[in-house]
């Protein structure tokens, strides 16, 4: 349905698919998680965001779901702001006075431009048309003071696809309507026109470095025989590595 739709009809049908996804499958992971389990997410991320946080930030999550990392941020900032499509996932959330839910039909980033030190989504680009992800990170790059940064995590394409997809295909088919390589992603940073880019490697904590070196070294695994190379991006250290592409893009 997303797939085969213009642009006019993507903006009205992102609300209405993951509303009515909610509505129906009310034990959805994203409806059930346990305190524990959202705890052990939410750390995770704030992990590999606390290097940008800071108390005069101003903070924009595209995608927040349930809110918990928003909620959770806006005890290190001075003001957060969480995008969101689904009136459905958000219905129960109980913002601080510091968090702003704003909504949006998907592609568009309703905020005043120039205003965002850091954006950030999670599982997010891989769920939109691939016209609307180049819009959407027009959108985000705009929002964004001069030198804000902009930290995407996404579905790894060499590894997917990691929808329903991977039981019966090679290509994504579900709702994710594109996963991406790096050289896709960085692509597109700099066609909108972000000035550099890093991504994290997981050495003693985490390193940001240029992206080539993430690139190589999993293009270098890639090759190696089958059973090798599965056995080191399955491994417990490694396997997020492997399945995840994580960028940090500066404006």
């Amino acid at each position: 349905m997303l797939l085969d739709s213009n642009a006019d009809e993507r903006r009205r049908l992102y609300a209405e698919v993951y509303d009515e996804l909610f509505r129906r499958v009310p034990d959805h992971p994203m409806l059930t998680a346990g305190a524990e389990a959202r705890a052990s997410r939410t750390a995770a991320q704030l992990r590999l965001l606390r290097p940008f946080l800071r108390p005069d930030t101003s903070f924009l999550e595209i995608g927040p779901g349930d809110c918990s990392l928003s909620i959770a941020v806006a005890g290190y900032v001075k003001r957060v702001l969480a995008v969101e499509v689904s009136r459905e996932i958000t219905s129960e959330v109980r913002a601080p006075a510091t968090l702003r839910v704003v909504r949006s039909n998907g592609v568009d980033i309703p905020i005043e431009p120039g205003t965002i030190d850091l954006a950030y989504s999670n599982q997010v680009m891989e769920h939109l048309h691939p016209d609307d992800a180049a819009a959407q990170l027009a959108g985000i790059y705009a929002v964004l003071k001069p030198g804000g940064v902009y930290v995407c995590v996404t579905p790894n394409r060499l590894t997917g696809p990691h929808d329903i997809s991977k039981y019966f295909g090679s290509e994504p088919r579900g709702f994710h309507l594109k996963e991406y390589t790096l050289p896709e992603l960085l692509a597109l940073c700099r066609r909108v026109g972000f000035s550099s880019t890093r991504a994290p490697v997981p050495i003693r904590g985490t390193r940001w470095v240029a992206p080539w070196t993430v690139g190589a070294l999993q293009r270098f695994v890639a090759a190696l025989p089958a059973a090798l190379a599965d056995g080191i991006s399955q491994s417990r250290r490694f396997r997020d590595f492997f399945a995840t592409l994580r960028v940090a893009a500066v404006k």
